[in-house]
């Protein structure tokens, strides 16, 4: 696998993944991160892929960064202090690059 500097993932788990630690101390966000997982899931595998269950692969959840940061670079986003839709979708695609070891880490 190429882990290139240019690949999205790298640069997004080096700013978002220390978020999951908050889920300790916020257990609403585990909720919040969870409905924004299953959305990026459902973006990503359509329902009828089969009965194996999800596979999210890196280079599909690279390309939905890309195209994510993209519009949050149009609309003019900036991260705030707190968490709010792009930051808890974010977060969401770090928590799925972890559970399915997207980056061998």
């Amino acid at each position: 696998m190429d882990f290139s500097p240019g690949c999205p993932l790298i640069g997004l788990v080096a700013t978002y993944m220390p978020r999951l630690s908050e889920f300790s101390f916020e257990p609403g966000l585990v909720a919040a991160v969870d409905q924004h997982a299953a959305a990026v899931c459902d973006a990503l595998i359509p329902a009828q892929r089969g009965p194996e269950g999800r596979t999210v692969r890196r280079e599909e959840l690279a390309d939905y960064v890309l195209g994510f940061t993209d519009w949050l670079t149009e609309v003019d986003w900036t991260e705030p202090v707190g968490h709010d839709f792009a930051t808890l979708r974010l977060t969401a695609v770090c928590w799925l690059i972890r559970e399915h070891d997207l980056l061998g880490v």
